[in-house]
This record gives structure tokens, sequence and C-alpha cells, in this order.
């Protein structure tokens, strides 16, 4: 599963991930993979899903939302339409009743996600 999303053309090389977000690791933690949707990084590591949502003009402001595995209860995937052409997945975490959303281009592998996504979060 790891390989289909790396082969994506909107995945990021673990080494460079590494070099940009190694600061946000915890000890023994590793990236496992990653890629740029728009703006935003989605960084899969051993431990959790690291989201990075650039913000404004300059995108030098950053929200990093880290999200353990454990603590996602459900995930979906709607796929690219026939006017929209964005595929979008959602997330809910703990007991939110909103779910995290993001938007897709057709760059990212919607179903690779959420198969990585299907086998971090047994």
């Amino acid at each position: 599963m790891i390989g289909k999303l790396l082969g994506n053309a909107g995945a990021v090389s673990v080494d460079k991930l590494h070099k940009e977000f190694g600061k946000l690791l915890g000890e023994g933690e590793a990236i496992l993979a990653g890629f740029r949707v728009y703006r935003d990084t989605w960084i899969f590591t051993s431990n959790r899903l690291i989201i990075v949502d650039v913000q404004g003009m300059t995108g030098r402001k950053r929200e990093y939302l880290s999200i353990p595995y454990e603590k996602i209860t459900m995930f979906s995937v709607e796929t690219t339409g026939t006017f929209d052409l964005d595929a979008e997945l959602k997330i809910w975490i703990g007991s939110r009743s909103q779910p995290v959303e993001k938007k897709f281009d057709k760059s990212v592998d919607v179903y690779a996600v959420q198969g990585l996504l299907a086998t971090l979060t047994k």
C-alpha cells in the first residue's frame, strides 16, 4: 500500500519530509509516507497522521494537526464526479461530531490514501 502511495504524483519522498518536518517527530517515530495536497502536506508516521495546513498568502503561518491512529474512529472517501474534479477524505477523531475534511486533486490517489489509513488504524 505504501508503495502505491509513493508512486503517486502528489507523493513526497521520505527524505525530503524528514528534512522539512523531522523536528515534529517523537523519539523512535518514523515517517512512512507523505504527500502534498495543494499547499498542505499529509505525513503518515509510525504513530500518527500529521496534517500540515499552510495558511495565509505567504504560507509562512502553518498549523500542525497531529492525529494518533488509535483516535481515528472512522473515515470516508468521496470520489470525483463529472463536474466535481476533486476527491474528498473525511476523518472522524474521537468523539468529535465534525470530521477533518480535505479535498484532493487528481494527482493524489485517494484510494491509496484510504487504504493506508485502513492499514494503520487497525
